[in-house]
């Protein structure tokens, strides 16, 4: 079957793989549709970050060249002998995040976290074999297309999550790409007052007040935490880092009421320098989100089920797996006014 398979940085190939024999906790699906993330880009541009390639990880037991995807939803093709919950035929969507399994869900996330697609094959291709334990049912109401938006979504509901935000809250966000902007989103649904969102792209920034931003600020242009402080005076009450870069990192933190909560979302693909003295003086609180426990992702599914949760507004472009690399990946590392690119595999409704 044909794949997108990475196999170092600026190295991603579209060729023939082989189908692997379906294990009995396992569930084969052929893939319909998969969202390229920005984890993906940062190990096309700059891996590797994640994926194995000395050794192989050591819960999915495969390292580079893996095929990648984790942002994927699609039909169940054939069952192992000990799955109970799915069928042939169901329509299913995935949670990537592997664990051990042996800590309570809050902390399970952060014990061993493997991803399906970046440290294991993944749904850049026509099928893949994942845990009966990762798939979940998707709603009626909700299309196979909208099925590979559930998990970035997923990452932003349990960014606003970790920030504890509430009802009436103001939030900042630093970077309006994809997981930015579905935060845009996640933090509308949770009841935020004012949305302040920055980037260097008016394209980005336009989408971003389309999905539910009431302040924008191009941060080339404008300094971003004077822009926040002349309308909040005291700072916002959470503000979350989604650009990666020490700039924005420290002016999240400025951006933040005393004893208010800064979280990063984004992935550092190298260290940054800063002074911890920042919050001494401040009182911020930092914290982090990479992924979601199964009880977000399973919120997460049902928000869009009932629209509560609209992310269908993010994707930009829809591509051919042949046109991963060129409409994908470059596009995305050239082309600012892309958010979240789906690429077509069966293409099934």
């Amino acid at each position: 079957m044909k794949a997108a398979v990475w196999y170092g940085k600026k190295d991603i190939r579209i060729e023939e793989v082989a189908e692997k024999p379906v294990k009995d906790n396992q569930v084969k699906v052929r893939v319909a549709w998969a969202g390229i993330c920005g984890s993906d880009l940062h190990e096309y541009e700059e891996g590797p970050v994640f994926v194995p390639v000395e050794k192989e990880d050591a819960l999915t037991g495969e390292k580079a060249p893996i095929t990648m995807g984790h942002e994927f939803a699609g039909v169940v093709e054939e069952v192992g002998a000990n799955v109970t919950k799915y069928k042939v035929g169901d329509r299913v969507v995935i949670n990537p995040t592997l664990t051990y399994g042996n800590k309570p869900e809050d902390l399970d996330v952060y014990d061993g976290f493997s991803f399906i697609g970046l440290h294991g094959d993944g749904g850049f291709a026509k099928y893949v074999n994942v845990p009966e334990s990762n798939v979940y049912a998707l709603p009626e109401t909700l299309t196979l297309q909208d099925g590979a938006l559930v998990e970035p979504t997923a990452v932003a509901v349990q960014a606003v999550k970790e920030g504890n935000m509430k009802f009436g809250d103001t939030v900042a966000i630093y970077g309006a790409g994809p997981i930015g902007l579905l935060t845009v989103i996640a933090a509308k649904a949770a009841g935020a007052s004012k949305i302040f969102v920055m980037d260097l792209s008016e394209t980005r920034l336009a989408k971003a007040k389309e999905l539910g931003a009431t302040h924008i600020i191009n941060s080339g242009q404008q300094n971003p935490v004077e822009a926040i402080k002349a309308v909040v005076p005291d700072g916002v009450d959470v503000s979350f880092e989604v650009a990666g870069v020490a700039p924005t990192f420290k002016q999240a933190i400025d951006s933040t009421k005393a004893r208010g909560t800064m979280v990063i979302v984004s992935i550092f693909a190298r260290p940054i320098e800063w002074h911890p003295l920042q919050l001494t003086n401040t009182g911020v609180k930092i914290t982090s989100a990479i992924a979601y426990t199964p009880t977000t992702f399973q919120q997460t599914v049902d928000l869009m089920g009932t629209g509560q949760l609209k992310p269908q507004g993010i994707v930009t472009s829809v591509i051919q797996l042949d046109d991963i690399v060129s409409k994908g990946f470059e596009a995305l590392t050239t082309d600012k006014s892309q958010a979240k690119i789906l690429v077509e595999l069966s293409g099934e409704k």
